[in-house]
């Protein structure tokens, strides 16, 4: 039955006129509507509809309802709506359950947000077309070394985290990816989180001589971490992961914590111009927005280049508001996203950015 229908969904897509650029493309857009989700959701609509308007291509949107009831209506649905391409997939379920239909239909998926490596090991190996505009499972871990390895290798530094599964993981692997290029940290230590006060820790740093810490923990921890080693006058250069993007209303954070996360798009050179023309129809490019517009980018201009639109989107280099794109052979992005950003004036911003200020 389910062969039949998708056959019968094909053959209705192949009595359509292949989607000449002048008639424009139709995108999907598949992102959550309802529940906690629905604000990210409207972000990634909210960036591919102004894309798409540009172009004068067309989006279909999709709820994604982001439980075990997305099913293979999601794919249906796409499939339904002569859609060129699949963008947004803020979830796992509806993705992982809509790719072997999609890859039937030869539509490319773009996601903004899931990073699970075992999908993307099982759409490589049965070649299902998805593409990642998210970070891989070990790009934030990736940067950190590519840091460490740049700025500390003359320094004596500690790995510290908080006993969380993602901390943990985080610094086991920048640990044996460091151990693996000859620099052994003099300090590893797991840490007790949602403390008022750590000066016991940075007591405790100060005594092994390090002079620079990696971090993996909440922003909290790492404000109250800065704090105090700022009050006992112990010179400590902190380094955290992505974590330090999250909100913190109560303990204010040092100058110079540095940070290794997505970058906020709208203050860089390529995302500014978008992020204003956005903010003149009433658009704040925040969160998924500026990414969804990069992903309808980078689909239309795939698409303009003629032949078969995965194949270009494999291969090609694309000019977005979140910088250049291009995807590698294991559909991640060549270039690695996330950034090294330092805090300066009551915000993270890019440290090359910040030292040009200075």
């Amino acid at each position: 039955m389910k062969s039949a229908v998708l056959a019968s969904l094909f053959a209705a897509i192949g009595a359509v006129p292949s989607p000449a650029l002048a008639a424009g493309l139709t995108f999907a857009v598949v992102a959550p509507t309802e529940g906690p989700l629905a604000i990210l959701g409207q972000q990634v609509r909210d960036g591919a509809r102004f894309a798409a308007a540009a172009n004068g291509d067309t989006v279909v949107e999709i709820a994604e309802a982001c439980d075990e009831t997305d099913g293979e209506g999601i794919a249906g649905q796409i499939i339904a709506a002569d859609a060129r391409s699949a963008i947004g997939f803020l979830c796992t379920e509806g993705l992982a359950a809509a790719l072997p239909a999609l890859a039937e239909a030869k539509i490319p998926s773009v996601t903004l947000s899931v990073r699970s490596g075992i999908l993307m090991e099982d759409a490589l190996k049965k070649e299902w077309p998805l593409f990642r505009l998210a970070p891989g499972p070990k790009a934030e871990a990736d940067k950190a070394v590519e840091v460490i390895t740049r700025d500390w290798k003359s320094e004596p530094f500690a790995l510290i985290d908080d006993g969380t599964i993602h901390a943990r993981e985080l610094v086991e692997a920048v640990r044996l990816q460091l151990e693996e290029v000859g620099m052994k940290a003099a300090f590893v230590d797991t840490f007790r989180p949602a403390q008022e006060q750590q000066l016991t820790l940075v007591r405790r740093l100060a005594k092994t001589g390090v002079t620079r810490v990696f971090v993996g923990g909440d922003r909290t921890d790492i404000a109250v971490i800065a704090r105090d080693a700022k009050a006992e006058k112990v010179s400590l250069a902190l380094l955290g992961g992505e974590a330090l993007l999250g909100a913190d209303p109560t303990v204010p954070m040092t100058d110079g914590v540095q940070a290794i996360a997505l970058p906020d798009y709208q203050t860089l050179p390529d995302g500014s111009a978008v992020a204003a023309a956005m903010q003149a129809k009433g658009i704040v490019a925040e969160g998924y927005v500026l990414p969804a517009h990069a992903a309808v980018t980078a689909v239309a201009a795939a698409a303009a280049a003629g032949g078969d639109l995965i194949e270009k989107l494999s291969t090609g280099t694309f000019a977005t508001a979140v910088g250049p794109v291009a995807f590698g052979s294991d559909h991640e992005l060549q270039d690695n996203p996330y950034r090294l950003l330092v805090w300066r004036g009551g915000t993270f911003m890019p440290a090359d950015t910040a030292q040009e200020g200075e």
